[in-house]
């Protein structure tokens, strides 16, 4: 099979793998139908954090071409979301919804595969895809369907960590896809105000669609003095945390009011958190790596009803052969989130 390969940084290129197949009982095997580049694969990219050579990539839908002996729950010719981590759903952790976290799980692609090719062997397959219920969905639905394997639900779970409840002042630091999805997630939990920080025009007008009222275009110091001159003086009652570098962890914390939380999903690199500040402000930081397994249903079933729509974030499409372009053009800031079509469904 064809798949994308990390050979060094700045270098993505397309290459003949093993043919994806079942290993172990729990197994399934999911012929790939859209695939997607994330924010999180740039560090590996650009050099700021190691990888080996090899497959890349974590987010995928498709359909069950082969499965274990012992898988009972996922049948050949199911289309389903793929959660960028494995799980079985069945150790403490996932039973707490920590499926990111499971005893006997893992991240794309430890199991061999990346999710940037034409199939991926799945462990644990019973706790880990969720098949899509129905047939013939639009171009639209499953674009956004794709977002639920990790950047709406990880926008989602950066509102869930800061606590954003109906009525609520949010900000959002950060404006790349999983930043747009927190807008979106917010909005979805019923805040009243949302403050996107974004410099970038064209994801301003998207903030703006998925529910943000207001836009900080500042950094730093001057986007503090922004955000608090919004909010006579307070702080935001959540904070939503979408970036992972110590700047953005900075502004996260400096804008939340006295008693808020930050919920951060950014992947963190040089950060350092400012333990007399929050002390002192009572201010605390929750979130990590998402459990997107735990959080697709609900998700899915709005996005199925229509009440829930994250397939804007998606603003670059090629195939498997223009994945270095794919790369290049998020890399470049010329698209928020670079969709790759594989297969049909």
């Amino acid at each position: 099979m064809r798949a994308a390969v990390f050979n060094e940084p700045g270098s993505i290129t397309v290459a003949d793998r093993p043919d994806a197949a079942v290993r172990e009982p729990t197994d399934a095997v999911v012929r790939v139908v859209l695939s997607c580049v994330c924010g999180s694969d740039l560090w590996y990219y650009r050099g700021d954090s190691p990888f080996e050579p090899g497959p890349i990539g974590h987010e995928f839908i498709g359909v069950v071409e082969d499965v274990g002996a012992e898988v009972r729950d996922i049948a050949e010719g199911d289309f389903v979301i793929a959660p960028f981590a494995f799980s079985d759903g069945t150790c403490p952790h996932c039973r707490h919804g920590i499926t990111s976290a499971c005893a006997a799980g893992g991240f794309f692609p430890a199991n061999g595969d990346g999710g940037q090719g034409e199939a991926v062997r799945v462990p644990l397959a019973d706790g880990t895809l969720v098949p899509v219920p129905g047939s013939g969905h639009s171009e639209d639905l499953m674009t956004s369907l794709l977002a639920l394997s990790d950047v709406m639900a990880t926008g989602h779970h950066a509102a869930v960590c800061a606590g954003v409840d109906e009525g609520d002042v949010v900000a959002v630091v950060g404006d790349g896809a999983v930043g747009l999805c927190g807008v979106l997630a917010a909005a979805r939990l019923g805040a009243d105000r949302i403050i996107a920080l974004s410099r970038n025009p064209d994801r301003q007008k998207l903030a703006r669609g998925f529910g943000a009222t207001d836009v900080v275009e500042q950094r730093g110091q001057d986007a503090t003095e922004a955000v608090l001159a919004l909010t006579d003086g307070v702080g935001v009652d959540a904070t939503l945390e979408c970036v992972g570098t110590g700047q953005s962890m900075d502004t996260a914390i400096s804008i939340a009011r006295p008693g808020s939380m930050v919920g951060y999903v950014g992947v963190p690199h040089g950060v350092e958190l400012p333990l007399g500040e929050m002390f002192f402000r009572n201010k605390g930081v929750l979130g990590g790596s998402a459990p997107v397994r735990a959080y697709i249903p609900e998700l899915l079933d709005d996005v199925l009803a229509g009440r829930l729509d994250p397939a804007p974030v998606f603003d670059f499409e090629t195939d498997l052969n223009g994945v270095q372009d794919a790369y290049e053009a998020m890399d470049e800031r010329r698209a928020i989130k670079s969709l790759l079509r594989v297969g049909t469904a």
